[in-house]
């Protein structure tokens, strides 16, 4: 079997794809903080701020494909540590893209919808970038920086992700869910719309594009929704008390990074490849069954 490099295997969206890639691949994830164990997976602890770090892990394992999913991912964070933030989020992005086009391997990058500023949605995989805060900022420095020194890389903007929790990390849904169940009020943006896809949905995404993608590809779900309507649909599904959610908007919350409107991805050149996103009801459906 085929090698593949998973960085960030202790968040959400990296062990989601621990979970699909190894069906086709022998998968190594890196973790730094956040030890853990995912059956079946060998898993490495490495700083990839390090760059020594990364090129001695390169050179043992030799890995045939890498995807990198490791971030700051919090924009409030990245705003108020902006230093802390840029060196994980678009350094270690840029050196592993390096190494990767020194062995002429597929990578493929998680960027974001935060690269837009939700003016002029839903956006294509060509339409100008324009961040509204640090965290969308960084990620366009990383997508120039790794197409620069690696054209075959793989760039693909990510959605809102949701799913169940794993070991060492959540989605933003299980806060909501505990919120409806104790009976208390959960206010949620009318004015804020995504295209969001369940993280099993975004690791089937990236695993399909990583051979075929050189460059920008978006992999949106197939619906534009609010969070407000997320919420409903979430109440309806679990069946918790819909008389909880209550309607808002962004200017009523006071963040440390300010969020754009509509970031809603056209993901139409992944359809076309194959990429098959389901309703959020059904994917909230399939969620349930686990549970």
């Amino acid at each position: 079997m085929k090698k593949l490099l998973i960085t960030g295997a202790s968040g959400f969206l990296g062990w989601h794809l621990c979970q699909q890639a190894q069906k086709e691949w022998e998968v190594y994830g890196t973790y730094n903080s956040h030890i853990l164990n995912i059956p079946g997976i060998k898993l490495i602890k490495v700083n990839l701020t390090d760059f020594t770090q990364l090129k001695q892990i390169f050179s043992e394992i030799q890995p045939d494909a890498v995807i990198h999913t490791a971030a700051q991912s919090q924009p409030n964070f990245c705003q108020t540590h902006p230093e802390e933030s840029y060196v994980i989020n678009v350094t270690a992005s840029c050196n592993l893209a390096e190494l990767c086009a020194d062995f002429t391997i597929p990578y493929a990058f998680t960027s974001s919808e935060l690269v837009f500023d939700g003016l002029n949605s839903p956006y294509k995989e060509t339409d100008t970038v324009c961040p509204v805060n640090v965290y969308g900022e960084q990620k366009v420095l990383a997508e120039v920086g790794i197409l620069r020194c690696y054209p075959l890389a793989a760039v693909c903007r990510m959605p809102l992700m949701f799913g169940n929790a794993t070991p060492t990390a959540k989605s933003f849904i299980q806060p909501f869910i505990q919120t409806m169940q104790a009976g208390e009020e959960l206010t949620l943006f009318i004015d804020e719309f995504r295209t969001p896809v369940s993280a099993t949905t975004a690791a089937k995404g990236l695993l399909l594009v990583l051979e075929k993608v050189n460059g920008i590809i978006h992999l949106g779900g197939k619906e534009r929704i609010s969070r407000y309507d997320f919420g409903h649909i979430l109440a309806e599904v679990f069946q918790l008390p819909v008389t909880s959610i209550k309607a808002c908007r962004q200017q009523d919350v006071k963040m440390a990074a300010p969020r754009p409107g509509d970031v809603s991805l056209d993901s139409s050149q992944a359809f076309a490849l194959g990429y098959q996103p389901i309703s959020v009801k059904e994917e909230l459906e399939s969620l349930l069954e686990k549970v």
